[in-house]
Formats: C-alpha cells, structure tokens, sequence
C-alpha cells in the first residue's frame, strides 16, 4: 500500500507562511530545488488543499517556458505538470493540469486510493494537513524547517488531542541552513 506524506516547509517557530500567507521566507535554493525535484518526481500524486493548488497552479505550468528559468525551476515544472493531483474542494468546480476535484476527506475513499498501485503520495498544506492528521492518514513526515523565526502566521500544527507517535527516518541539513527532519509513524 502506498504511503502518504506530509511535505512541508516551515519555519523554526513552527509557521508554513506569514500573516498574510508571505512565503518569501523560504531559502530555496539550487541544492534544496535540485533535492525535491529527485525526490517528487519519484512519487505518485500530489494531495493539496485548493488554496495551495490554485497558488502552484498560478505558477508552474509555464515556470519553464521562461528560457532564463534555472534548472531545477524547469525541472519543477515538468514534474508538477505531469503528475497527478488531487485537490480537497468544496467550492472549486473543476481544475487542470491533470487534477481531480475531491470534496471531503472521506476515509475509505482514501484508503482505496492509497491501495491503487503507484508511488508514495505526497501531502501539502495545513488544513488539509489537519484534517488528514485527525482520520490517522498521514503516514510520513518531511518537514523542511528553515533557519528563520517568522513571529507569527498560519502554524503547520494546530492544538488537537491526536497523539502521533513517530520514528526518525532521516535527517539532513543543507548547506543554506534548511533541515530536514523525516519521520514515520511507529
């Protein structure tokens, strides 16, 4: 069965973005892109929320038509546009990019996608995050945490009674200072 798995940057106090949802935060550069570009093209699907599909979708389909794009933003782009997408929506209609519209977060349809055959599913955004995290969903986490205190903002974990006990997978620090700690569930 394939895995799903939180994928999130956040900063040192626990923030995914600013008040008014400012990632400029974020210390992507070559080494990281380059990372996760090896790492998500090797996946199944992406699971977002609609604010943060119509946010990457207002980017990457065309992020590499620019031929002054860098690499791994080119190489970004390719793997967004070819992979599957399932956005949770209870007002978006229809989207593209080779996208299904989910409504809710319903348990066995979850389980039953997670049984198709494929690559592991990657998991984005903190509402959804939530909501995944409540029904025991999320098997994985790969928390990016950047080197940054943002003060405040929309936190990537919310007060809820779900205790999740975990084990280190991996750990890695890169060279502008972003961590990556890796977790399963025990």
């Amino acid at each position: 069965m394939r895995k799903i798995i939180l994928w999130m940057s956040v900063s040192l106090d626990g923030f995914i973005e600013g008040p008014e949802r400012q990632i400029d935060w974020h210390l992507v550069d070559e080494e990281l892109h380059s990372h996760a570009n090896e790492e998500l093209a090797a996946k199944g699907a992406f699971l977002s929320g609609r604010v943060t599909h119509e946010l990457m979708a207002g980017f990457w389909p065309t992020a590499d038509a620019d031929p002054a794009s860098p690499r791994p933003v080119a190489e970004f782009a390719r793997i967004w546009r070819d992979m599957p997408k399932f956005v949770f929506s209870r007002t978006l209609e229809r989207a593209d990019w080779n996208t299904t519209v989910v409504r809710d977060v319903v348990v066995d349809e979850i389980m039953a996608l997670k049984a198709r055959p494929g690559a592991d599913m990657v998991l984005s955004g903190a509402d959804l995050a939530a909501s995944f995290r409540r029904h025991g969903l999320i098997d994985e986490y790969r928390l990016y945490i950047h080197p940054v205190l943002i003060g405040r903002g929309k936190p990537l974990f919310t007060a809820s009674d779900a205790k999740t006990d975990l084990r280190l997978v991996e750990n890695r620090a890169f060279g502008n200072g972003v961590l990556l700690a890796h977790y399963a569930k025990r």
